[in-house]
């Protein structure tokens, strides 16, 4: 695959600008402190739901929270929470705005490249809007386009945020490529038109992604010579 005449590239968020256990396994930990209180077995109960070994802070393969949005993380806690769905939304959100961020690479100088080499960037992630942008906000003026899965456009692997991302640009899908972690990232990816990129800073394996991906790098890293930028 041709990744000439791209000019474009959308984001997803965690697993690809942010690595995804060293970001989330510490979130998951407080906020399942936070919801639980001294109720260990109830704390346990909510680890399974998500997926997630609170021993060794790290999120399972399988784990729904990888590629899901808020709401869906909502759902997996709200049998357990003890709380209005939409206090525990509430929560959810602001311990993910919080959340002690890793970025998978330093993020302002190669999106500064990027941004030079006459690229638009957006972010396209199933996290909330709102907090997006707080997680971004040292870079936010490098992006054309920050959306959630509640921004208005639906959550991946719909390819609505894809689409709206195009068209606010002025691109046509086949001059935009998409970067992710997960499959949800790249089915998206695929439905928009989009090329597709994979990196493995998240969970899944490049056995997982690699037949939904045009190229499969270990980080976004590596996008300066896929592209030709050296």
């Amino acid at each position: 695959m041709s990744f000439q005449g791209l000019r474009g590239i959308l984001f997803d968020k965690d697993g690809t600008l942010f690595d995804f256990q060293a970001t989330w396994g510490n979130w998951a930990r407080e906020l399942l402190r936070r919801i639980a209180g001294a109720e260990t077995g109830r704390a346990r109960s909510m680890a399974e739901a998500l997926r997630f070994d609170l021993q060794t802070g790290r999120f399972h393969a399988d784990s729904p929270v990888i590629a899901g949005t808020g709401d869906e993380v909502v759902g997996l806690l709200a049998p357990y929470a003890r709380m209005s769905r939409a206090a525990l939304s509430e929560l959810v959100a602001g311990e993910a705005a919080r959340a002690p961020l890793a970025p998978a690479v330093p993020l302002r100088p190669l999106l500064t490249r990027l941004r030079a080499a006459g690229l638009r960037l957006g972010v396209a992630t199933n996290d909330y809007e709102a907090v997006a942008r707080r997680h971004l906000a040292a870079e936010a003026d490098l992006f054309d386009v920050i959306a959630g899965f509640d921004s208005g456009h639906g959550g991946k692997p719909a390819p609505g945020m894809l689409l709206a991302f195009a068209e606010k640009c002025g691109l046509r899908p086949d001059e935009i490529l998409m970067v992710g972690d997960s499959r949800h990232d790249l089915q998206a990816g695929r439905a928009a038109g989009m090329r597709t990129l994979a990196v493995l800073t998240g969970v899944a394996t490049e056995a997982d992604l690699d037949d939904l991906a045009d190229a499969v790098r270990p980080d976004i890293g590596h996008l300066p010579t896929l592209l030709s930028l050296d």
